[in-house]
């Protein structure tokens, strides 16, 4: 590309956007990329500040911005994402359908590691609507070199940097243990608040089953839900290390492989992962739940609906990031809660 004088440059081929501000009506393009520069747009330019203007001058080994924005949405753009633009120099990512927002963040660093590339995205594992935005992208300068692009891809692999993945989990079953429900003492207010959870990600439970406390008692309650072959199964109750909650101990009696027993995630501490040989995952979900608006089960559910295989690790990670503030008013998923995971 090469700089002219406005008035000089009549005829010329626009090589970018240019953007117009106007306080309280409007940001956008004024004149987009590959217009042809006419004497009658000679005031508008100048009133927008550009007394010089850059139009395009093709060189060998260069990518002009909306070329690079191009090539780095081929690197990122996985399943079940559309794209827009490029629209000054920019490229934005949106959802095609509800699912679980997947990046590699390893990978994303290391592109924004480049000097002169940017992609900005959502938190990666959030859940997401269909439409909702997930990323934007964009080379700084209007003009990069392709080796910057090749670096890109050598970083990424073959791989695409993001994709949606659906919710697959479609039916579970919910044990509801302790004996002051069993027994009809107190109303079962766990189960509706889990049921309502698990119906925002297409999960139906297909069969509840309430017991007194006891190892053998939940343990059997298991074994009948595993024989009504759910995608998942909860147990709600008996979760904490008083001598009576039995729960985690039937939970892995049951031949579970727990997974961990023990979040750094307040509230949802006590919270318990594992899976049977067969992949299907077995959740001890703490008390918390039933009050609380945002819980380490928020963070959790959606990836095992969107068929995560969680792993120690992963749980680990979310200390950081993972303290509840207790708003008075909460607004979870859009505040620091679970972000640092």
């Amino acid at each position: 590309m090469k700089k002219l004088r406005v008035e000089d440059a009549v005829g010329q081929v626009l090589c970018h956007d240019l953007t117009r501000i106007v306080k309280g009506e409007m940001k956008g393009p004024q004149f987009r990329k590959g217009h042809i520069i006419r004497e009658e747009d000679i005031p508008m330019l100048l009133s927008m500040g550009k007394e010089q203007i850059f139009v395009w001058e093709k060189l060998c080994g260069m990518l002009h911005e909306d070329e690079a924005a191009e090539a780095l949405a081929r690197i990122c753009r996985g399943e079940n994402i559309r794209q827009s633009g490029p629209v000054e120099g920019k490229i934005e990512f949106f959802a095609e359908t509800d699912g679980l927002f997947y990046c590699d963040t390893g990978k994303l660093d290391q592109i924004n590691d480049i000097k002169d590339l940017v992609i900005a995205t959502r938190h990666a594992l959030s859940p997401v609507k269909a439409g909702d935005k997930l990323a934007g992208m964009k080379a700084v300068p209007l003009a990069i070199p392709e080796e910057k692009l090749r670096e890109a891809r050598e970083a990424v692999g073959p791989t695409p940097l993001m994709s949606i993945l659906p919710y697959r989990l479609k039916s579970a079953c919910v044990i509801t243990t302790g004996s002051e429900v069993a027994k009809g003492r107190i109303a079962d207010t766990f189960t509706p608040v889990i049921t309502a959870k698990l119906a925002a990600y297409g999960i139906s439970v297909k069969k509840h089953i309430t017991v007194p406390d006891g190892i053998e008692n939940v343990e059997r309650a298991i074994a009948e839900a595993r024989a009504s072959l759910p995608d998942l199964i909860l147990c709600s109750g008996g979760m904490s290390v008083d001598p009576d909650d039995n729960t985690p101990g039937a939970i892995k009696q049951s031949g579970a492989e727990i997974v961990i027993y023990g979040i750094p995630v307040i509230p949802g501490v006590m919270f318990l992962l594992g899976y049977y040989d067969d992949g299907v995952p077995i959740m001890g979900v703490p008390g918390c739940v039933m009050y609380m608006a945002a819980t380490v089960f928020d963070m959790v559910l959606p990836r095992i609906a969107a068929g995560l295989h969680m792993k120690r690790r992963d749980f680990t990670r979310m200390g950081n990031g993972g303290l509840c503030l207790a708003c008075p008013e909460c607004h979870y998923p859009v505040c620091p809660f679970g972000k640092g995971a």
